[in-house]
């Protein structure tokens, strides 16, 4: 997918740390729900066809559904597909939007599936390291996370419309 200029365009200022927490909050949310509908309709669905109603219910009682690596799979691919999409389309997920945040290249134009890619994963990290990778951004003189930094990207606040 090729890059496109986002709009509205324009030298914007990079978002705060509580910007960017409720943002992460709002899209943390969003991905719990997302990966409860991808869990039910896994095993509820796929699974309850392949093994039948029975034979399910006695794998989940005896916890063998409890560590599923097709799932974990499916739910690693989900994550990724629901941020990588959102960046690249639009540069903005759905909290980002409520927050009136936009992930861009340094020259305002979309972000790349690679570049998405390597935000998330960045992303995790930052946020396993107990949201250092966020916390940098108060020392960092553009204000850039590990994320920003990592993908040759930037955050910036949208002005109201």
């Amino acid at each position: 997918m090729a890059v496109k200029q986002l709009h509205p365009s324009g030298d914007f200022p990079a978002p705060g740390i509580f910007r960017r927490a409720a943002s992460a909050f709002y899209d943390l949310l969003l991905c719990v729900a997302l990966v409860m509908v991808l869990t039910m309709t896994y095993q509820q669905g796929a699974l309850r066809l392949v093994y039948g109603a029975e034979t399910l219910e006695a794998m989940a009682d005896s916890g063998q559904l409890d560590r599923d690596p097709l799932l974990t799979v499916l739910v690693i691919i989900a994550i990724y597909g629901f941020f990588g999409l959102f960046w690249t389309l639009r540069g903005q997920t759905l909290g980002m939007q409520a927050w009136r945040m936009r992930v861009q290249q340094l020259d305002g134009t979309s972000i790349t599936w690679r570049q998405a890619i390597n935000r998330v994963s960045v992303s995790l990290i930052s946020w396993l390291c107990g949201g250092l990778g966020i916390w940098w951004a108060l020392w960092d003189r553009q204000s850039r996370t590990w994320a920003d930094i990592a993908s040759g990207t930037r955050t910036v606040v949208l002005p109201k419309a």
